[in-house]
């Protein structure tokens, strides 16, 4: 077992580094915990692939400008799942050091016992600034640096993790295409590490 020191002198280099950028809007650990935990069997099985089949599905069947075309419905509200905003540079994938505290609680939350046997999948989601296909790129690289991050700085083990970029096709705020809060990440847990075992 590796010591966690390494790992404690990382978040504390920048949180340092952060300042009072700190001060962005997170959930607490126990809140954390709580969003991801109660999967049940009523809960919709799905993929990572399946959600990527479905937003290339939606973007082919609703092409033309965010305001003529509706949101990707994913129905996915029975899954457990958390809704972070995970700050990044802009129009980039590298995570800033303001939002490493978000991802140590999401990995500390993901450690837990009562979460340790869990898959998880890690989706990405942009506003409607730029181009579409640009944003679904983005936002899966996004996706991708964010399962880095918990990989390898946090330790959590990469076989509970799959990351999906959703692009501009999930808005939180529909009213809003622009509005900063559709920039966020999901974490939903879908289902065991190894059924059955």
């Amino acid at each position: 077992m590796t010591s966690p020191l390494p790992r404690l002198a990382l978040i504390a280099a920048l949180a340092l580094a952060a300042g009072p950028a700190l001060a962005q809007t997170a959930l607490s650990d126990g809140q954390i915990l709580s969003g991801l935990q109660g999967l049940t069997d009523k809960a919709p099985g799905i993929t990572a692939q399946q959600l990527r089949d479905m937003v290339r599905r939606h973007m082919e069947q609703n092409p033309g400008e965010q305001l003529t075309r509706p949101s990707l419905a994913l129905n996915l509200d029975r899954l457990p799942q958390i809704n972070v905003q995970i700050q990044f540079r802009l129009g980039s994938a590298i995570i800033e050091p303001s939002s490493y505290g978000t991802l140590g609680a999401i990995a500390d939350a993901m450690h837990n016992p009562i979460l340790h046997g869990y898959k998880f999948i890690v989706t990405g989601n942009t506003d409607v600034t730029g181009p579409r296909e640009l944003n679904l790129k983005l936002s899966q690289a996004r996706a991708d640096a964010v399962v880095s991050a918990l990989v390898t700085v946090f330790n959590v083990n990469p076989t509970r993790l799959e990351a999906v970029g959703l692009g501009e096709e999930v808005l939180l705020d529909p009213k809003k295409p622009t509005d900063p809060v559709n920039r966020r990440v999901q974490i939903f847990t879908v289902g065991r590490v190894n059924p059955g075992s």
